[in-house]
């Protein structure tokens, strides 16, 4: 029996862009199979012609897996409407797009790939994939401060899962992050009377920035993508 997928599952598989990507797309109409528009949830196969703007989906392409430290007033979007975005920053050959966002303000790691399955994996919440950043204050990292951010911090309408976190320097301090609310190191800095200066994420789970300058991008290792792979095997699967 033929295997077939959801058409959100397929584009993304392609990877020609996420999933949630995909699901805007279908609800645009921009999106066919075999030259009629799809309901929501519809299943298709290899047999089946998917198009996205007339042009058709390629399941064939080869997984590209980046890592990009990524400098301040670089936004993380594939819209290159935006004069700032990511896409035309790294000017990389084929399409790929960042796998989840670091705000214009801040630099440091960030993934970027062709994999749309990869994608949903390492950003949906309860994973518990780690994030380690370095963030300078504009006044005096406390003991305080420290344990209150440690122990979960209340902002939009939720308080933030314990993290660890510890002080290094004055005005300065290394926190590791299981989730990712909206701009949350600096809401969650806000929620106590301070500014973030500066935030740099330096990793995401096994993979650092090592001697990656600001500015350039890396492939991914097969060990390092493996080791990826091993850490996201658990995650459950949207059919």
């Amino acid at each position: 029996m033929e295997e077939t997928k959801r058409i959100n599952k397929y584009i993304s598989d392609s990877g020609f862009c996420s999933r949630r990507e995909a699901d805007r797309l279908i609800d645009a109409g921009r999106v066919t199979i075999n030259d009629q528009k799809p309901e929501m949830g519809m299943k298709v196969s290899e047999k089946d012609s998917v198009k996205v703007d007339g042009k058709l989906i390629n399941t064939e392409n080869k997984r590209v897996y980046l890592a990009f430290n990524k400098p301040t007033l670089v936004t993380c979007t594939t819209d290159t409407r935006d004069p700032d975005n990511i896409i035309d920053f790294i000017k990389y050959n084929e399409r790929i797009f960042p796998i989840g966002r670091l705000d214009k303000m801040s630099e440091g790691l960030i993934f970027l790939t062709n994999d749309g399955d990869i994608v949903n994996k390492i950003l949906r919440a309860g994973n518990e994939h780690e994030k380690e950043y370095l963030v300078k204050v504009n006044k005096e990292v406390t003991d305080e401060f420290i344990k209150k951010m440690g122990s979960g911090v209340k902002i939009l309408d939720k308080t933030t899962k314990p993290c660890k976190i510890k002080k290094c320097g004055n005005n300065s301090f290394n926190i590791i992050l299981t989730e990712g609310l909206n701009r949350q190191i600096r809401r969650m800095c806000e929620a106590f009377d301070y500014k973030v200066l500066k935030l740099k994420r330096i990793r995401i789970m096994n993979i650092g920035l090592d001697n990656l300058k600001i500015g350039e991008w890396r492939y991914l290792s097969s060990d390092e993508i493996n080791k990826i792979m091993e850490m996201v095997s658990s995650s459950k699967k949207v059919a």
